[in-house]
């Protein structure tokens, strides 16, 4: 009798160890589905009823956290109001990071939303003409980024030490005096009566019922690797950056049928673009340190 004890006894202590090792880890159940909140900056694309029955059969129950604004999701995954994020490109996260000191990490890449310019006056780049109003999206990432856009229609010049975050004050050439007016990126398609052109983001452009694949007059190529700080990505904080069940969210994201998806839901104006871990750890390190 004391022996079954004894060995009763081992066998409680041996549970308590291996629930002691498994601390901190989260894994998927059938019996007890994992909760997962993820922030995002809008709940009506194609890809969030689909990625939340594909985890609800993995045993994660996805919940979408709405915010409005591009500044939010970030904090609030800092402080634990969500689990994941899923809104910004790599050089926005980049910068958040630098400048908050909060810890967040990219655990996968999702899409590549091309930047595009859109107007209601011209159809053609080559239309604009000596002192035309141009917008642009006012955070530092994204305002860089359209200042790219506009180097790269032959619109402007900017300075060799431009770099990821630069601004209008790097414009070293600007043949046709454009008035270029920085902005909050929810307006940019709001002050297209008063400008002749606005560099309106992707998601922000599908929104405003524009079609981000047919609409603009100029927008960026996805095949042109100097976009790569801007693909989309699915953040975390960097404790969890190698939680089984968040990478397996990403996983599930970058399956064809979400891919598939994608492309219909955006009239093939967005895509999925896969980075290996070791990719996205390179290109994350390199845009924190600014190259």
């Amino acid at each position: 009798m004391k022996k079954i004890k004894g060995f009763l006894v081992l066998l409680a202590v041996l549970f308590l160890i291996a629930c002691e090792d498994n601390r901190g880890e989260t894994k998927a159940s059938a019996d007890e589905p994992v909760q997962v909140s993820i922030g995002v900056n809008g709940v009506d694309g194609a890809q969030w009823p689909i990625l939340k029955e594909k985890a609800a059969k993995e045993g994660i129950e996805i919940e979408l956290i709405e915010f409005s604004d591009y500044t939010l999701p970030n904090n609030a995954l800092a402080q634990g109001d969500v689990d994941l994020n899923a809104f910004q490109h790599f050089s926005f996260l980049a910068q958040y990071v630098n400048e908050s000191g909060n810890d967040l990490y990219p655990i996968g890449s999702t899409v590549f939303a091309p930047l595009g310019i859109y107007s209601e006056k011209i159809e053609d780049i080559s239309e604009f003409k000596e002192g035309d109003k141009i917008a642009i999206p006012d955070d530092p990432s994204n305002q860089a980024r359209a200042l790219r856009l506009l180097e790269s229609a032959g619109l402007i010049t900017l300075a060799d030490d431009f770099g990821l975050f630069g601004d209008p004050s790097k414009i070293i050439d600007n043949p046709l005096n454009l008035e270029i007016t920085p902005m909050t990126a929810q307006q940019s398609p709001r002050v297209l009566p008063d400008v002749t052109g606005s560099i309106i983001n992707n998601g922000i452009a599908g929104q405003a019922g524009f079609d981000p694949a047919s609409d603009p007059i100029y927008r960026e190529s996805a095949e042109d690797e100097s976009v790569y700080p801007y693909i989309n990505l699915i953040a975390a904080r960097v404790e969890d950056k190698d939680n089984e069940v968040y990478k397996k969210i990403v996983e599930l994201y970058q399956e064809p049928d979400i891919e598939a998806a994608i492309a219909e839901d955006t009239n093939h104006g967005s895509s999925i673009v896969k980075l290996t871990d070791e990719e996205i750890e390179q290109l994350f390190e390199d845009l924190k340190q600014g190259e």
